[in-house]
């Protein structure tokens, strides 16, 4: 599979028609998810282990991992595991848990030499081998070879580092991926809350801009458009562009010479989970990761390219603050849907021509769950 992504001329040329025709790109047809889906135990545990862990899904941003021992430790698809900079300069993730009793061996982020269990002292390299165990005659015979640690699949591509937990083959579907963080982008901030809501409908928030004037009357809807924005698909993947209004001063650029810098943002949605948003001083990762089936961690990574300069962090953090309240009413909004399952008033959802990026989401989700390929 390849990108199809268009240019920057052409995105802002198809929103100026947009704006002129009072239009916004259509889907092909109108999706219906059943209710179950956002309530079924069985289901919610499918998604785990047909989809979170047989995917190429991004774990953290390569700025994350800046230094040789830098680790991001955490749970996903309710799995323990560790992403850490090798001194080869290679990312490498771990099944985080020592090969002696299980115990997890990091949490969080930090940066380490060497990985030591806290439970016993057994001692691992920063390529997973295991290096030390104290009082080793306690344990005749063993092969340090084979009681390293857990390795999955990992890959770094476009400033993002992804895993695969238990299908070697699919971290090949990562090449689709075009470079979202250069390496000028650092890490500013993470961030981590819990949402009482299905991960799938937390996701949906994101993908449409139908809700724009109704949900961001007093936050996004003063500078951008309801309901208009260009959808494209790359792979399993989307990018939905939604368009700031001051985009008409590009009226009088020859449209060649049209870009979308400070224009617009762009939601990247990196299948199954990953929310990658651009901003005119930074740029969010927020990991959608699934604790139950009406819950919910969010976890936002927020880089820059202009933290350097004199006045960048300042501006960083009043760009942050600003999405920060916006982003509010979308969880909101996404708990509100939760709570109203049980009402039973619907047996499934109506995704309409305007939310072809939910259509595609759920296309792609079907597909693998219930034919074992790929609608992209």
């Amino acid at each position: 599979m390849t990108a199809r992504l268009a240019d920057e001329p052409s995105v802002v040329n198809r929103i100026l028609k947009h704006i002129d025709a009072k239009s916004t790109d259509l889907s092909d047809g109108v999706w219906h998810e059943p209710v179950a889906h956002y309530l079924s135990q069985d289901r919610f545990a499918v998604e785990i282990e047909h989809v979170f862990r047989r995917t190429p899904t991004p774990f953290c941003p390569s700025a994350a991992l800046t230094e040789i021992g830098a680790y991001v430790a955490r749970d996903a698809a309710l799995t323990p595991i560790i992403a850490i900079r090798g001194a080869d300069g290679i990312a490498r993730a771990f099944r985080n848990a020592c090969r002696h009793r299980g115990v997890q061996l990091v949490d969080g982020t930090g940066c380490k030499k060497a990985l030591t269990c806290r439970y016993h002292g057994w001692t691992y390299g920063l390529d997973g081998r295991l290096r030390g165990v104290p009082d080793d005659y306690g344990f005749p015979g063993l092969d340090k070879s084979r009681h390293g640690l857990v390795q999955i699949t990992c890959v770094e591509r476009g400033g993002l580092v992804f895993v695969s937990q238990d299908d070697p083959t699919a971290i090949s579907d990562a090449s689709d991926m075009p470079t979202l963080f250069g390496d000028d982008w650092t890490l500013y901030s993470t961030a981590e809350q819990e949402v009482a809501a299905n991960w799938k409908i937390v996701a949906e928030g994101f993908l449409e801009g139908y809700h724009i004037r109704s949900t961001h009357q007093d936050t996004f809807y003063p500078l951008q458009y309801d309901n208009l924005n260009v959808i494209e698909s790359f792979g399993r993947n989307s990018r939905i562009s939604f368009p700031y209004r001051r985009i008409e001063k590009l009226r009088n650029v020859p449209p060649g010479e049209r870009r979308t810098a400070g224009m617009l943002t762009h939601v990247y949605h990196l299948f199954p989970n990953v929310m990658l948003s651009t901003f005119p001083t930074n740029r969010l990762m927020t990991v959608l990761e699934p604790l139950a089936v009406d819950r919910t961690r969010l976890i936002t990574y927020t880089l820059s390219n202009q933290i350097a300069a004199e006045d960048g962090r300042a501006a960083v953090a009043q760009g942050r603050d600003f999405v920060t309240a916006g982003a509010a009413e979308d969880r909101e909004m996404a708990c509100a849907a939760q709570r109203g399952l049980a009402s039973r008033a619907n047996d499934h959802f109506t995704f309409g021509l305007f939310e072809g990026a939910i259509r595609h989401f759920h296309q792609n989700l079907a597909a693998i769950i219930d034919g074992g390929a790929s609608a992209c």
